[in-house]
């Protein structure tokens, strides 16, 4: 039987980087909030910088489909 991934626990635990903030991705949830087009889905993620006491909020466009 093969191994069955949410898009949540594929996010978990990736390098996140931007302009603004960089780090580890700790949580991930699916969010209805936010629309970046009809073949995408937004994440909410928390996001831990290394050496921060302070965790932050990114939001995380990602494309469904094969293309």
């Amino acid at each position: 039987m093969a191994n069955l991934y949410t898009i949540e626990d594929l996010l978990q635990g990736k390098e996140y980087r931007s302009r603004t903030l960089s780090g580890e991705i700790i949580t991930a949830e699916k969010s209805n909030d936010y629309v970046y087009g009809s073949d995408t889905q937004a994440y909410l993620c928390l996001i831990r910088e290394p050496h921060s006491i302070i965790d932050r909020y990114r939001v995380v466009a990602v494309k469904l489909g094969n293309e």
